[in-house]
């Protein structure tokens, strides 16, 4: 399933939302300039549990693995991320953020510290995004493309249930990846940034009156 967009339209200009995404992008641009140098400069910079770095993680919430990898998580940002933003405040939405990026990190680390391979992308803060949209937006609705056999259709699901389903799957497949060695998604640090998010998100909530919420 595909999310192409929500039922809740912003009140203000999510300018913080919208420069995290140009960061992105300006950082995977800078990643496909790299060409062979790529491969040593992820493993320089993205987090690697066993060499666990404050600095490496903070820099590997903004680099990506690929195209795909980076446009997945932009798309989920830019659907989420404004309304958010309008709940929070844009200089509380930054620090939310980064610290769901950093939770989601450490809980990663923690859940396989002896892996040495390099984890990177920002889809750990986004889970933290999605966490609190999860308790701001109850009655919210996200368009969603769904495949069909060979065809796609469109339905608006109900945001809490498209989001819990999402957290269940990460959850599963992140205890049934416990133990292995090879690369792939880090499962653990959606989960960890998810509960992040819904703990911080009330935490930094910003006591002006929120719009009203539209279905």
């Amino acid at each position: 399933m595909i999310p192409l967009r929500d039922t809740i339209p912003s009140a203000r200009v999510p300018v913080v939302n919208y420069a995290l995404i140009a960061v992105n992008v300006a950082v995977f641009l800078y990643e496909a300039s790299l060409g062979r140098r790529l491969e040593p400069f992820i493993y320089a910079h993205g987090l690697v549990p066993r060499d666990f770095s404050f600095t490496d993680l903070l820099i590997s919430m903004f680099l990506h693995g690929g195209l795909m990898h980076l446009l997945g998580n932009m798309l989920y940002l830019y659907i989420f991320g404004d309304n958010v933003e309008d709940r929070l405040g844009h200089a509380r939405f930054l620090v939310f953020y980064l610290l769901c990026g950093v939770a989601a990190g450490a809980a990663q680390a923690m859940a396989n510290p002896n892996s040495t391979l390099p984890m990177v992308g920002a889809s750990g803060a986004i889970a933290g995004v999605l966490g609190a949209y999860f308790l701001f937006f109850p009655t919210a609705r996200v368009l969603t493309l769904v495949p069909i056999f060979i065809f796609f259709q469109t339905f608006e699901i109900p945001a809490v249930f498209l989001l819990f389903g999402w957290f269940v799957w990460q959850l599963g497949f992140g205890f049934a990846s416990i133990g292995t060695r090879t690369g792939g998604v880090a499962f653990f640090a959606h989960v960890g940034g998810f509960l992040a998010g819904m703990f911080l998100g009330p935490v930094l909530r910003s006591r002006r009156p929120s719009p009203p919420e539209w279905a």
